[in-house]
């Protein structure tokens, strides 16, 4: 006998609507595709905006460096004073940069996402890392907000949530495994697939790769679906992104127009550049208007007035991330920034407004109402979740 109902919810990163248009993608399965309105941020800001349907001053995560010398977990490390003597020829190179960042979580024991990126070893005791634990997993969201992970495991719903650490290949076999798992009645499953983001990163929108990824996506998510209607009477099938991918067209080095100004860091200011927007903290009043006036003769981005901040939800409680926001325009990059040494082909966290920002949002289930921005999705899986518990009762 069938199983009654799954509720399939596939998290495909940086499948933005610009690009989604742009191919043939389960045309025969899918009834309803559509764009969504991201976030500003990354994908640590978007990933808890989907998780709790909260905005980012809500749910507390942002960047993944805030301005912090108090609380900062890197503070008196002796290996990261080590790391300090070691020449930037050497210390700069993404293998060993890699391998330190390892030695670091596991000396913080954090189970979130980790990586040290491009932050110079000697500012790293000036800052806190925001995203110490895993998401997906209970008390995973700095606020204390719960998730819809949460919500499934309180009411005892046979879940699956894919590994964010393991491969794609690994997890779509995971996926299979527990659809056709007779001694389960699996009801709702979360598949994460990240490989076309770096894809994206590396060789921007318009590459044959990208072609080829979203034809192997296709495939392998049809696959799925075709086992999925073997075992259950009902599929419901939603894939969605968190954000898209604008090719770059320029970099601009910022830093070192700040540096010139001769204000010191960690002394007159502290700053934090991200690849598509520079955020400061003022440590003295009269450092403010030197670094704006720089800020302002710069034609490639602009400062985020506190109506913008306010609106894109990123006004947190004691300017935690910020106290001005210096963003780029769509397809310029900040190069060399915190986050890396060289220029790449694509980028996202720019301005949610931006056309190659834009999410997607796909079903093979015609619905009363769609989600309109990421925040939505977290009500949509919750009457996914409802729906399957009241037809199991």
């Amino acid at each position: 006998m069938k199983k009654s109902s799954i509720s399939l919810c596939i998290f495909v990163d940086a499948l933005g609507w610009e690009i989604l248009q742009e191919h043939s993608f389960l045309d025969t399965s899918l009834v309803h595709k559509q764009s969504l309105r991201t976030i500003f941020g990354y994908s640590s800001t978007c990933d808890p905006t989907i998780l709790t349907g909260a905005l980012p001053r809500e749910h507390g995560h942002f960047s993944f460096y805030a301005y912090d010398p108090k609380n900062s977990p890197f503070k008196g490390s002796p290996f990261i004073q080590l790391m300090r003597l070691v020449p930037k020829a050497l210390s700069s190179r993404n293998r060993v940069r890699n391998i330190a960042g390892r030695i670091i979580k596991r000396r913080l024991d954090y189970s979130g996402y980790f990586n040290i990126y491009n932050m110079p070893f000697r500012l790293l005791p000036l800052f806190d890392y925001t995203e110490k634990k895993d998401l997906y997993q209970k008390g995973g969201i700095n606020s204390g907000l719960s998730t819809i992970m949460d919500y499934a495991r309180e009411n005892q719903v046979d879940l699956f949530l894919a590994d964010w650490r393991a491969s794609e290949e690994d997890n779509l076999a995971s996926l299979k495994g527990v659809i056709s798992d007779e001694g389960r009645n699996c009801t709702f499953a979360y598949l994460y697939m990240a490989a076309m983001d770096a894809i994206l990163h590396r060789v921007g929108k318009s590459h044959p790769e990208v072609t080829e990824k979203i034809a192997w996506y296709e495939s392998q998510i049809q696959s799925v679906l075709d086992l999925a209607n073997e075992e259950y009477e009902e599929v419901r099938l939603f894939i969605f992104s968190d954000h898209g991918m604008t090719d770059v067209h320029t970099d601009i080095n910022l830093m070192a127009q700040i540096e010139r100004t001769g204000l010191r860091f960690g002394t007159d200011y502290a700053a934090v550049y991200d690849s598509t927007m520079a955020r400061f903290w003022f440590l003295r009043p009269e450092s403010e208007p030197i670094i704006r006036q720089v800020l302002e003769k710069e034609r490639a981005g602009h400062i985020l007035d506190e109506e913008t901040v306010r609106k894109w939800g990123v006004d947190f409680p004691n300017q935690r991330y910020g106290e001005l926001f210096y963003l780029m325009d769509p397809g310029v990059l900040i190069v060399p920034s915190h986050m890396g040494e060289r220029t790449i082909a694509g980028m996202h966290g720019y301005t949610p407004d931006d056309k190659d920002s834009t999410a997607s949002f796909s079903s093979n289930v015609e619905l009363d109402t769609y989600p309109k921005g990421l925040e939505d999705l977290y009500s949509l899986f919750k009457q996914e979740i409802d729906r399957n518990l009241k037809d199991k009762r």
